[in-house]
């Protein structure tokens, strides 16, 4: 065990891979200075500018460029900066990343990490604040990451690394400096949900930063008597179908907390998943469908706070 930041530990994941494997190569822009989240620091100082690659400021040049290179038989990781920017390379993600292995009938395959934090950036308003998981969970072809801890963050990269298809890995743009204990040894499995706490009368489902609002929502509730079970999801394509329904069997309530905008998020997959296999009560709760605003009190707007998780599970239990 050691502790460590969050960035720090998709640093040593990355640098281990590219230890082990001289197929891995980084491209990116600032990525050679360390990435402006200090998640490629020293990364270039040890494998060289041909490996780690800074780039023109082009997405759609860069993510072009990745599928080129995993076609050819390398496994690049794509730095996007945040998920915002990735707008830009959406033709080669959706059009050439996702269904090449599709469209060639498994000739060409596209084992590329494509990472793009998401997330409300404190202060940086609507054009870098975003949460799109539920984008490319909709897009056929793709497997979806979302860590939300250290370890996590060096364990999924570390598996989407070795998955063989194109990976959209969204860690979160304000989670990079959050520490805790990591274990290089502990292996993650994609499409494997966690456990946080045990609970018998709610399960509540989150993802990345927001399980902090739920997992202080669930201890705010055990004080009062109400028993909630908390899950991360960890990867939102595959999800962990086994892990939420028998949870939510088990405590016949399920509430879905993500911080993107409510109106069409992955909550409501998960929502309607659980509704139609089981018959048990449903909640969703999302951000509000506004843009994340500049000042305090217009960003404030578009969290969903612990207090917020806590009211959804009340009404809930009724």
């Amino acid at each position: 065990m050691a502790l460590m930041t969050y960035a720090q530990a998709a640093a040593l994941a990355l640098e281990r891979a590219m230890a082990a494997d001289d197929r891995v190569v980084v491209l990116g822009e600032d990525v050679g200075r360390g990435g402006i989240f200090g998640q490629y620091q020293g990364l270039q100082q040890r494998f060289g500018p041909a490996r780690v690659i800074d780039t023109p400021i082009s997405e759609a040049a860069i993510v072009g460029a990745g599928v080129g290179m995993a076609l050819a038989g390398l496994k690049p990781v794509v730095e996007m900066r945040v998920v915002d920017f990735a707008l830009c390379g959406m033709d080669e993600i959706v059009n050439q990343a996702a269904k090449n292995r599709y469209m060639f009938g498994g000739q060409g395959r596209v084992p590329m990490v494509i990472r793009m934090p998401i997330g409300i950036w404190d202060a940086s308003a609507a054009q870098h604040s975003q949460s799109l998981e539920a984008w490319f969970a909709h897009l056929p072809g793709v497997v979806v990451v979302c860590p939300a801890t250290p370890q996590d963050n060096g364990s999924l990269l570390r598996a989407a690394l070795d998955c063989g298809d194109p990976v959209i890995y969204l860690e979160h743009k304000t989670l990079w400096g959050l520490r805790g204990e990591v274990e290089e040894a502990v292996q993650a499995e994609i499409g494997r949900a966690a456990v946080l706490r045990r609970g018998t009368r709610l399960t509540v489902v989150s993802w990345s930063r927001q399980l902090l609002a739920c997992a202080e929502a669930c201890a705010q509730l055990a004080d009062e008597g109400l028993d909630a079970e908390l899950i991360d999801l960890r990867t939102i394509w595959p999800w962990d179908r086994d892990t939420v329904l028998g949870s939510a069997a088990r405590t016949g309530h399920l509430l879905v907390v993500h911080e993107a905008v409510q109106a069409a998020g992955f909550g409501a997959e998960i929502a309607a998943t659980a509704a139609e296999a089981l018959g048990c009560r449903v909640k969703r709760l999302g951000a509000p469908r506004i843009p994340v605003g500049y000042a305090p009190v217009l960003e404030a707007q578009a969290r969903v706070d612990a207090g917020a998780v806590a009211a959804a599970a009340r009404a809930l239990l009724g």
